[in-house]
């Protein structure tokens, strides 16, 4: 969290403005994720499908439950009027189920390595950049301070990671 205090340039008083700016950093995530189904791990089972139907209800075996054995998923299908048809669309779904956990398994490691979620506001801020009426910027975790503005916003900030590594020593 960076607190900036200027003189905006929309303000016709010309008063101190303050504001805030949250930097958080995460690493690339692939958007992709390959869901893949070992045919070992599961047990298909057919069945007559039930409901109001045509001729062949009851007499053959339309309907497919797949059950995934590790994780104990199971899918049912008897939309189709075959039997291929209905398996097909009980593994789409299947691999949908598996899809749904690895990204909520992904989700969760996003929200670990962000930590807790921090307001942007007052007593937050890491580092405030006074710009009026004098120059300062200040370091609020290991207090070191220059009145360098304008290089501290070039990029200069090598001042200020040496006095973070030594406090955290």
């Amino acid at each position: 969290m960076h607190r900036l205090v200027r003189l905006s340039p929309f303000d016709a008083a010309h008063r101190r403005h303050t504001s805030f700016a949250l930097v958080e950093v995460m690493p690339e995530v692939e958007q992709e994720v390959e869901v893949a189904v070992n045919p070992d791990d599961l047990e298909i089972d057919v069945f007559r499908s039930s409901g109001a139907g045509g001729q062949n209800v009851q007499k053959t075996s339309t309907a497919v439950r797949i059950t995934h054995r590790p994780t104990g998923i199971v899918v049912t299908c008897q939309n189709e009027r075959s039997q291929l048809q209905n398996k097909e669309t009980a593994l789409k779904i299947l691999r949908a189920r598996f899809l749904e956990i690895e990204l909520e398994r992904k989700e969760e490691e996003i929200l670990r390595l962000k930590g807790q979620h921090v307001a942007a506001g007052w007593g937050n801020q890491i580092r405030s950049y006074v710009l009026h009426p004098y120059n300062m910027v200040k370091d609020h975790r290991s207090g070191y301070e220059t009145s360098d503005t304008a290089a501290v916003l070039d990029g200069e900030i090598d001042g200020f990671i040496e006095a973070y590594l030594r406090m955290a020593r």
